[in-house]
């Protein structure tokens, strides 16, 4: 990228930037009537009210996408071919939530119309083959899926669901590889970059690999082994040595108290996978803002960017659902981590 790229993709993404939302108004928010909530932030399909709420929520949720993809394509034009693949891997993810969508379809023998209101409408570059709908099973779908961009993911996949016939170990593989794909282009950048991009997939890492092996060995009751060949090694904290450590261990305080600084201290309180997850998330939001703010690489605080923007845009899809649903405001209050579940618990820790 040249230096007039670079300072172009800076003052972008410091314009974009206001666009995000302050951790103070996200309560106030969350208590927004229906009307004021769309009138806010521009949901007209939210006051649609000849179509049913699963049309609103649906709409509601592919206008939200489209919001994020088309800024994401627009941080991309500037950049260098490099840059550009290694946002496109990361805005990838929209695919491989139709690729689940279509493989439980296959899995479940489900209606084509149903699956097909259930998939993102993407950019033509990022878009699945259209052959995949007519695919008979799952094998075809994968390897029919082997011969595009997605061949890496699609060849662990089908790999996995040959040898285990378990849409649980299915997903988790096409997760894993989303991510191990991203590792391998960051770790293929200069020293301009690789720290802060480092910095911000390892704090991602670090919250994606202690979910899941929380999930893994206290959920679904996976032994260590298999648990280890579901992760993805963080670059920061949870590197490949500590996880084999950690999977190892025999209940959630184990994993906590066995955790590198600033996790352990972070999650010191936390009794239940529930509570672990909103700390990991805030923690890493702050990793994040970190880089889009003090970082000198233009694509980091790009990537840095999308990703709150992407949380910011999932605030409101869940606000607005809460609110399409009928649901009690302290409700939607819960869901969004603004108060404790259970207050019983959280007066007793406080005393």
């Amino acid at each position: 990228m040249s230096s007039a790229d670079q300072a172009y993709l800076n003052t972008r993404v410091s314009m974009m930037s206001l666009r995000l939302l302050a951790p103070e108004a996200i309560g106030p928010i969350a208590r927004m009537p229906l009307p004021a909530l769309a009138e806010r932030f521009g949901l007209g399909a939210l006051l649609d009210e000849p179509s049913s709420i699963t049309t609103r929520r649906r709409v509601l949720e592919q206008g939200l996408t489209q919001v994020l993809l088309a800024e994401m394509q627009l941080l991309m034009r500037p950049m260098s071919a490099a840059h550009r693949q290694l946002v496109l891997a990361w805005g990838r993810k929209f695919a491989l939530y139709n690729l689940k969508t279509l493989l439980r379809g296959k899995l479940y023998a489900l209606d084509q119309k149903e699956i097909r209101e259930h998939l993102f409408d993407l950019p033509d570059f990022m878009r699945l083959p259209s052959e995949l709908f007519r695919a008979e099973n799952v094998l075809e779908l994968l390897r029919q899926l082997e011969a595009g961009p997605y061949r890496q993911i699609a060849r662990q996949a089908r790999e996995v669901y040959e040898q285990q016939r378990e849409p649980f170990a299915l997903e988790a593989a096409v997760d894993q590889r989303y991510y191990a794909e991203i590792v391998h282009q960051i770790m293929g950048f200069d020293v301009n970059h690789l720290d802060s991009l480092r910095r911000l997939l390892g704090a991602e890492l670090d919250r994606v690999a202690l979910l899941w092996l929380l999930r893994f060995r206290f959920s679904y009751h996976l032994s260590p082994s298999e648990t280890y060949y579901r992760l993805v090694p963080s670059m920061r904290l949870l590197t490949r040595e500590r996880l084999l450590n950690l999977v190892n261990l025999e209940s959630l305080r184990q994993v906590i108290d066995a955790l590198p600084e600033p996790l352990n201290a972070l999650l010191a309180k936390c009794e239940t996978i529930a509570e672990v997850q909103p700390h990991l998330v805030s923690h890493t939001q702050g990793e994040l803002r970190w880089i889009l703010h003090q970082s000198q690489s233009a694509v980091a605080r790009a990537l840095a960017y999308l990703m709150l923007r992407e949380s910011d845009l999932m605030l409101l899809f869940a606000v607005a659902q809460g609110r399409l649903l009928q649901f009690p405001e302290r409700t939607i209050e819960v869901a969004l981590d603004l108060i404790e579940a259970h207050p019983a618990r959280a007066d007793a820790r406080a005393a």
